[in-house]
């Protein structure tokens, strides 16, 4: 199964997002129940999508993310293309509907 790289400033997260044509930032906090059983659904489904680099912030240690981009619940999944964010889901993720944005953006990129 696939890995994230830990991100632990604003700056790691932006340079990680914009050096990347294809970048995934899965935001959560320890204590968190929901978003511990969603990063396992998370790994499985990027296995089907090699190109997209993985990025994992804890928003108790880097608790500037929240402002930075307007978050008010964990988790968070945000997916950018060329540093763009194109795709956000929160908390309750619908995994088939995410599945399908995800397709529809790497096909028109990677093909």
């Amino acid at each position: 199964m696939r890995s994230f790289n830990e991100l632990h400033s604003i700056d790691e997260v932006n340079q990680f997002k914009d050096n990347h044509q294809l970048a995934l930032l899965f935001i959560s906090r320890p204590n968190c129940s929901v978003c511990h059983g969603l990063l396992p659904q998370v790994k499985e489904l990027m296995e089907d999508y090699p190109a997209i680099k993985l990025g994992h912030v804890n928003a108790d240690e880097v608790q500037e993310i929240k402002g930075y981009f307007t978050i008010f619940t964990v988790p968070v999944i945000l997916v950018f293309v060329e540093g763009k964010e194109y795709v956000r889901e929160a908390r309750i993720v619908h995994m088939d509907l995410f599945d399908q944005k995800i397709n529809k953006i790497y096909k028109n990129l990677i093909g």
